[in-house]
């Protein structure tokens, strides 16, 4: 059964689906406060080659291993400030550092702004001394979707690539053809089919293409890319995405795992230290990345 916090996400989805009728910026500001405050973890802001970010430091973690993490939010909402929490329990669960980035929003910033800002951290990450295979992406929702198109750029640019990638509930398909928009309709508390449709042409603009590799990794040539876990919940519409994914990642010859959660919402992981399942989740998630990052 899902928890009374799983509720919580749902009130604050429908709220946001109410904005989005009305064509008015969905408020943020208590995002997140979904996810309680980890302890014994210290924040600090810098600046990731020309991309605001932010250091969440786990007491006692190892310092030469990091997160690099990519919030949610459809491209065009969500911040550092949203998600700090979210990676800070991942972050600490795992022992490592996590770097979350305020990368550019759209509709001010078009694709590719969002993955070009993310590649250009990495690659900052990169200069700052820690090594690839010490380094792993995580994301959820559309930062799910960089956590996958980061890499194809990064090879791209001739980067090394990352020991692991999380995408959480990710927002992969920018045609939106999947069928759970349908079979999950009346479980998902946002993400109709043409809330989805709304971001995607929002995100890519009127000359955008959805079938762009670097938007839609389903179109991507996955081939050589590192382990990937992905995380989703039952009743979310997107829940394709995220099988969708793995079975081209499979196709492409990676290592995958695919865990879907039942009864949980998108992005169920943002209720971190108040709801049991997404506290398994983050446990899960730092069970696997850790011996993939040498720990």
């Amino acid at each position: 059964m899902p928890s009374k916090q799983s509720q919580t996400v749902k009130e604050l989805y429908r709220g946001w689906t109410r904005a989005m009728i009305e064509s008015r910026e969905p408020d943020i500001d208590g995002w997140g406060d979904l996810t309680a405050e980890p302890r014994g973890v210290d924040y600090l802001e810098t600046d990731a080659g020309g991309v605001p970010a932010m250091w969440a430091v786990p007491k006692g973690c190892a310092e030469d291993r990091v997160l690099l993490c990519l919030h949610g939010g459809g491209f065009m909402s969500g911040s550092m400030y949203t998600h700090r929490k979210l990676y800070a329990h991942l972050a600490k669960a795992a022992g490592v550092r996590a770097l979350i980035l305020e990368y550019r929003l759209a509709p001010g910033h078009l694709h590719p702004a969002q993955v070009d800002d993310a590649t250009d951290a990495y690659a900052w990450l990169l200069g700052q001394g820690v090594g690839a295979r010490h380094i792993a992406f995580a994301g959820d929702s559309a930062g799910g979707g960089l956590a996958i198109t980061t890499m194809l750029r990064a090879r791209e640019r001739g980067l090394p690539l990352p020991a692991a990638s999380m995408p959480l509930s990710p927002w992969v398909d920018m045609e939106v053809l999947g069928g759970s928009y349908e079979s999950n309709r009346d479980k998902d508390a946002f993400f109709y089919r043409e809330v989805v449709q709304a971001l995607a042409d929002l995100f890519l603009g009127t000359d955008g293409d959805p079938r762009d590799p670097l938007a839609n990794p389903l179109h991507a040539d996955l081939t050589g890319l590192p382990p990937v876990y992905i995380q989703a919940g039952g009743d979310e519409t997107l829940v394709d995405d995220a099988h969708l994914l793995e079975e081209h990642a499979r196709k492409a010859g990676m290592e995958v795992r695919l865990d879907v959660f039942p009864g949980q919402q998108h992005s169920f992981q943002m209720t971190a230290g108040r709801a049991p399942e997404a506290d398994e989740a983050i446990r899960s998630l730092a069970a696997w990345v850790r011996p993939r990052l040498g720990l």
